[in-house]
């Protein structure tokens, strides 16, 4: 009798065991997540890194997908696109390069989309101490003027735009002391207070590295040219056979105006 209490025992724990694999099994198949062991490469203009970043991080954890990013100068990513084909989805600082991107048929028309105005302003460093209220002030004897390169980054050319726009670009450039690659790098000669006056996206004053260090002049709607910020999937993506996801990354992006606002910026209207 004993011994077959001792059998029914060990069928029952047997039972019990083999039940509990077949539920964790169950489990662990039913949280699967859509994209897990895929891949999507981004091209992303270097001054949405913040936004982006948390972003990523977000869709990387409800998807399980895997996003490789490139951050740099829109001309930069624009170029990887062109000679790599390296982008699956395309978001570049200005409206510019998405559109030239198009012409060229490396995107997807219908996944455009506009996320956020993107909105030129002056910064200064702290306590304005060249008294800078104007685009006009740029132009005054001894200002020491950082700006973007024309050629490298969506700020440089929208503040040439700017300045020609108003008649300031010849005497404003030749206050420039440099035309730097990317964004990022005006902030830093504004906050360590190694230039006067640079023309930034108004965005960039929620970074850390600008708080308490620099302060905003705001450039009438007038005189200002505000650009907006598309996203969009390339053929690249539909190429590498990574459409599903870049889609579903593009429209991440895009709905997700909350992030984009938290870190500054102005959600497109139309």
């Amino acid at each position: 009798m004993k011994g077959v209490t001792g059998i029914v025992l060990v069928l029952l724990l047997l039972g019990a065991v083999v039940g509990a694999g077949c539920i964790a099994s169950g489990s662990h198949h039913g949280s699967e997540k859509p994209f897990s062991g895929q891949t999507v490469v981004v091209c992303s203009g270097a001054g949405l890194m913040k936004p982006m970043n948390e972003l990523i991080s977000l869709f990387e954890n409800e998807t399980g997908a895997k996003v490789e990013v490139h951050y740099g100068g829109s001309s930069e990513i624009f170029g990887v696109l062109q000679t790599t084909c390296g982008c699956d989805v395309f978001i570049p600082g200005a409206w510019y390069y998405t559109e030239q991107a198009m012409k060229k048929g490396y995107i997807l028309n219908d996944t455009v989309i506009n996320v956020t105005e993107h909105v030129p302003v002056i910064a200064v460093p702290k306590g304005n101490p060249k008294g800078i209220h104007s685009l006009e002030d740029l132009a005054k004897p001894g200002v020491r003027v950082v700006l973007g390169d024309p050629k490298a980054t969506a700020i440089g050319k929208v503040s040439k735009k700017i300045l020609e726009k108003n008649g300031l670009w010849e005497n404003v450039s030749k206050n420039v002391v440099v035309f730097t690659p990317t964004v990022n790098q005006l902030l830093i000669y504004i906050a360590t207070g190694q230039a006067d006056a640079a023309i930034i996206w108004e965005d960039m004053v929620t970074w850390a590295q600008s708080k308490g260090k620099i302060e905003v002049v705001q450039i009438p709607r007038e005189q200002n040219s505000i650009k907006t910020i598309p996203t969009a999937v390339t053929t690249c993506a539909e190429k590498d056979g990574h459409l599903a996801v870049a889609k579903a990354f593009n429209e991440f992006v895009a709905n997700h105006t909350e992030i984009w606002e938290k870190w500054g910026f102005r959600p497109w209207k139309g």
